[in-house]
Parts: structure tokens; sequence; C-alpha cells
């Protein structure tokens, strides 16, 4: 009867392969040490090559579907930011450039009574210096407050210093490096309550300083608010926060759907007539179904909020690839 059993269920496993609904193909290479280009530039972790399959089918809010899901080849290995970009990085360079980032934020709203939610108001006075939290933001934080245009810049700056070639992540790029090599909707399973370990949520800490009037993670991450990077556990290639803490901006021109994406790792490029670009990852204030793998923020190029921040990623030569001893590409 047990034998019977288990040979059922690998025909039932042998089925779903062949169908190709097993969840993501990911590289199985393990994650490298992280490295730095310089001393004050951002870790970076190099993510190997492989394939997965990108957004969702069966979940998604109205007006805001994740598919249709598809295969990305990601063929050759990147480097990514192992965590977001700090205040202390995005000082630097704008003491060193003299970049200035536009004024006013959308920040967080206090509840005005007992039984009132909170809420978001859009504060002229805030910035990435003066965030609006309950206490204020430390060097080692995910800069917030700051566009996509902010964004551009600052990598833009880094590839100056470095000569190396930084930019943003592409939405793929992004998802295959978030999942880590997992296949849940999230990095850590599919279970929210369980994610308090790997990413700061909002959580029953969050909800009980701020109650926006919305789902909740029932754990609590230690973080009411922003969490400094790099506190929480990693992913399985090694990257910090990916879920959580700020959204982070990419690349690419969102999309309604992926019809017509391409399916080999590069963004989908947008003009000047783009009107929003994509964000992913969710933050510290979002509901748990917006921290899921797949989901897909949208908003303008010059949005800057208390809860949008960004990291770098950096394209790697076949000299960086050889000192690092990975495969150029993917078999």
């Amino acid at each position: 009867m047990r034998r019977a059993l288990f040979v059922g269920v690998q025909c039932i496993a042998i089925v779903i392969l062949a169908l190709g609904v097993a969840g993501p193909v990911q590289s199985k290479q393990a994650s490298m040490p992280p490295w730095r280009d310089c001393a004050d530039c951002p870790a970076l972790v190099t993510v190997p090559a492989g394939r997965f399959l990108m957004g969702s089918d069966l979940d998604g809010e109205a007006g805001r579907p994740e598919g249709p899901v598809r295969e990305v080849r990601i063929a050759r290995p990147f480097a990514l930011g192992m965590t977001e970009v700090t205040v202390q990085q995005f000082a630097r360079f704008v003491a060193a450039s003299g970049y200035r980032v536009a004024p006013g934020c959308r920040i967080q709203s206090a509840a005005s009574t007992s039984a009132a939610k909170a809420g978001w108001r859009d504060e002229p006075a805030a910035g990435w210096q003066a965030p609006g939290f309950s206490q204020p933001a430390t060097m080692d934080t995910p800069v917030v407050c700051v566009g996509r245009v902010d964004a551009l810049a600052y990598v833009s700056w880094l590839s100056a210093q470095t000569g190396q070639a930084y930019r943003l992540p592409s939405e793929s790029e992004w998802e295959y490096a978030a999942r880590g090599g997992g296949s849940g909707i999230y990095s850590w399973g599919s279970n929210a309550d369980l994610g308090c370990a790997y990413a700061n949520l909002y959580d029953r800490r969050a909800r009980a300083l701020q109650d926006f009037g919305w789902g909740y993670a029932d754990c609590d991450d230690g973080y009411a608010e922003l969490a400094p990077v790099g506190r929480l556990k990693a992913n399985g290639f090694g990257l910090y926060d990916m879920l959580g803490n700020v959204w982070e901006w990419v690349a690419d021109c969102y999309r309604l759907t992926y019809d017509g994406a391409p399916r080999d790792g590069t963004a989908v490029l947008g003009d000047a007539g783009c009107e929003k670009w994509s964000v992913r990852g969710g933050g510290w204030m979002t509901r748990p179904t917006r921290n899921r793998l797949t989901f897909r923020g949208r908003d303008p190029n010059d949005a800057r909020y208390s809860y949008f921040g960004f990291r770098v990623a950096r394209d790697l030569s076949d000299r960086d690839l050889a000192e690092r001893k990975m495969a150029i590409s993917d078999p």
C-alpha cells in the first residue's frame, strides 16, 4: 500500500514537471562572497546565470495582472547590491557631486483619532534627509524619498567614479534574484506570517504604531518602520531585504502584462513618454499580498515616497567572472 502510494506521488510529480508548472527553474550555484569596487561603494553579490518562471497567473489584484507566466533566461551572471542603497552611501554621492533631490515626499500621517486609520500626506518639507518617521533615519537605513530619476543619477555617478557599468536591475533580474532559488510566493516560502526572520514587513509591531487598515503579517521582525539594511536573514543568493523594508525602483517602463516582454532578462525600455515605471518588493508598510515576489508596483519617474528606495546592479565582464571563477553563461 505504501509502495503504491509512493509510486503514485512520483507519477504526479513527473506530470507536474512535464506540464512546466513546478515553479522556477533556478541556478543551483552557491552564492559568492560579497565584494565592492571601492571602500564606500555598495557591497555587491554575484548573481549566477539561470532560468526561472516569471510572474503569476493565479495571484494579483483587479487591474494589476502579474502574467502571463513565461520562462526567462538570465544568460549571464550579473552583480546586484547586497542591500538597498543606504543614507550614508547616497549622502556621499550628494556631497561629491552637488546633486540636489527635489524637495517634498509622501510620508505617513498618524491617525487623527483612536477610531481613525493612519494615512499618507504629501509633505513639502520632507525629503531623503528627513523622511518623516517617528525616529530619525540612521546612516545605515535605506535612503528613501528618492525617485527613479534620483536613483539613475546615483548609478550614473557611481559608474563614472568606478569605471564600471552600474545601473538599475531589470524587472526580470530583480524577480530572479529576489527568489534566491526558491519556488514559494515569498523567498522564504508561501506563508507571510513566517517572513519576519527575512523581511521588514508590516507586522504586529508596525500595525501597533500605525494602523493603515489593511492586512498584516502575524509576526514581529523587530522594526515598526524602516530597518537598517542587512539585519535580517539573506535569501538563497545572499541578498538582504529584497522583500519588505522599501520598494525598489527597477529599470522597466511598466506595461500592464508581460505579453511581448523580453525573455532574456533585459528591461522593457521606456522613453520620456513612459508614464509609470516598475517598483518591486513592497515596503515596511505594505500589506503582505504586495510583498509577494510577483507583485508589481507602478509609479511616475519622479515619485518620492517614504517607502521607496533602490539597489544597484552592475554588469560583469569576462574578466570579472574569471576572477570569481564563475561560468560565463547559463548552460
